[in-house]
C-alpha cells in the first residue's frame, strides 16, 4: 500500500503533554491522522496521513443520521528498549470487521489494517510515553459517508485513525463502586451489543451520568430480556472470582468481544485458575459476595485493561466485594502489562513490534 504523506513541519508540530499521568483522558490528539476512502468502484483507496484536524462531511452523510459506523481502541506501548509495541492489534483487525459485517459495511483486510496503523505510530513515535501505566491511544474508524437520507446502507465510507496520550483511566488501581442498572438497558438479543459500534455506548450514557450522580464510577448492565443476568460493565466484560475459579458471562451476542477478556481466559491456566463462562444470575451473585465466597470482582478492557471492584450497589444496597485489590486481580494486571510494555518475555506471541 503507497500511503500518501502531508506531514506538519518540525516547528510547527504540536507541543507534547507536560505530564501524561494527569492528563484527562482521550482529550489530547496527535499531530496527524491516517484516512482512507471507501467506494464501490475503487473498494479502499487514497490512503493518506495528514495534519490532524476536521472531517469534511455532507450534512445529509448517513452517519450522522442512521449511525452507521464502527470503531476500534487499543493501545501503543514504549518498551524498555524504546521499541513501539502493539498488544494482539490483529485481534483488533478481526474484530472490525465482524462489527463492520453487523453494520452493512465493507470489511477492510487485516494486513492494510496493520499497515496504516504502523505507518501513523512511526510518525508520532514522540508521543508515545515510557511511563509505565500510561501510552498512547489509538482509535480507528469508519463511518459512512454517503449523502442520503432514505434508510438504507450508504455506499461510500471512510476509515481513519487518530491518537491520544493517555494516563492511566482510573487514576489509582484501587477498588472502585459501581451501580447494577436496573432501569435501563445496553443491548437486548439480536441487536448490536456485541459490535463496536457507537449506538451502544449513547445508550449508556443516561444510565452512567445518573450513576455517577450518585458516586458511583461506572454501570453493570443486565440482559435487556429479563434483566437478570450480570453481561457486563460500562464498555468493559467482567469477572468475578471464586476460590480458584474466574467467573465471567458467556458471549452471547449482546457482549463485546473483548480482547483483554480473552487474554484473560488465556492466561487463566497457567496462574492455577480455571474459568468458568456462565450466566450469572444477579441475585446469585449478590449472595455469593454476601457470604465471601466470591472475593473479588474485576472489569477489563482496553481504556483500564483491569479496574478491581470493591463494592457494587443493586437494588438500594451496596454490597462489598473488598476494600482492597485482590491478589488474582493483581496477579494479572502485573503479569499482562508487563507484556504489554515489553517488559517480560511474550511466550504466547502477544506483541506487536512497529517498524522502526
Amino acid at each position: 500500500m503507497h500511503i500518501t504523506k502531508n506531514l506538519v513541519p518540525e516547528k510547527e508540530r504540536k507541543p507534547l503533554y507536560d505530564d501524561i499521568m494527569t492528563l484527562p483522558f482521550g482529550e489530547t490528539f496527535t499531530d496527524h491522522m491516517f484516512i482512507m476512502k471507501y467506494s464501490p468502484e475503487k473498494e479502499w483507496h487514497d490512503p493518506r496521513i495528514l495534519p490532524y484536524g476536521n472531517l469534511a462531511l455532507d450534512p445529509a452523510a448517513v452517519v450522522l443520521h442512521y449511525a452507521q459506523e464502527v470503531f476500534e481502541g487499543q493501545k501503543a506501548y514504549k518498551s524498555p528498549a524504546g521499541e513501539i509495541l502493539l498488544f494482539r492489534p490483529w485481534e483488533n483487525a478481526r474484530r472490525l470487521n465482524k462489527s463492520l459485517a453487523r453494520m452493512c459495511m465493507p470489511l477492510l483486510p487485516e494486513g492494510l489494517f496493520l499497515e496504516a496503523e504502523d505507518a501513523l505510530l512511526r510518525e508520532e513515535a514522540r508521543w508515545v510515553p515510557s511511563q509505565r501505566g500510561a501510552s498512547l491511544y489509538v482509535r480507528a474508524a469508519v463511518i459512512a459517508t454517503e449523502p442520503a437520507i432514505g434508510i438504507r446502507a450508504s455506499r461510500s465510507y471512510l476509515f481513519f485513525i487518530i491518537c491520544s496520550p493517555v494516563g492511566p483511566y482510573f487514576k489509582d488501581f484501587a477498588p472502585i463502586r459501581v451501580k447494577i442498572s436496573s432501569a435501563y438497558v445496553r443491548a437486548v438479543d439480536g441487536g448490536t451489543g456485541e459490535a463496536k459500534t457507537g449506538g451502544n455506548y449513547a445508550a449508556s450514557l443516561l444510565a452512567t451520568m445518573e450513576a455517577k450522580k450518585e458516586g458511583y464510577s461506572q454501570v453493570i448492565w443486565l440482559d435487556g430480556r429479563r434483566k437478570r443476568f450480570i453481561e457486563e460493565m460500562g464498555g468493559m466484560n467482567i469477572f468475578f472470582v471464586r476460590g480458584k475459579t474466574l467467573l465471567t458471562p458467556p458471549l452471547t451476542g449482546t457482549i463485546l468481544h473483548g480482547i483483554t477478556r480473552k487474554s484473560i481466559i488465556e492466561m487463566a491456566g497457567s496462574r492455577g485458575l480455571r474459568v468458568q463462562e456462565t450466566r450469572l444470575d444477579v441475585d446469585d451473585v449478590m449472595r455469593m459476595i454476601s457470604r465471601k465466597e466470591i472475593t473479588e470482582a474485576f472489569a477489563c478492557g482496553t481504556a483500564a485493561v483491569i479496574s478491581p471492584i470493591g463494592a457494587i450497589a443493586y437494588e438500594g444496597k451496596e454490597f462489598t466485594v473488598s476494600e482492597k485489590t485482590g491478589p488474582v486481580t493483581q496477579g494479572l494486571y502485573t503479569e499482562l502489562t508487563a507484556i504489554q510494555y515489553g517488559v517480560t518475555p511474550d511466550p504466547r506471541g502477544w506483541v506487536y513490534t512497529v517498524n522502526p
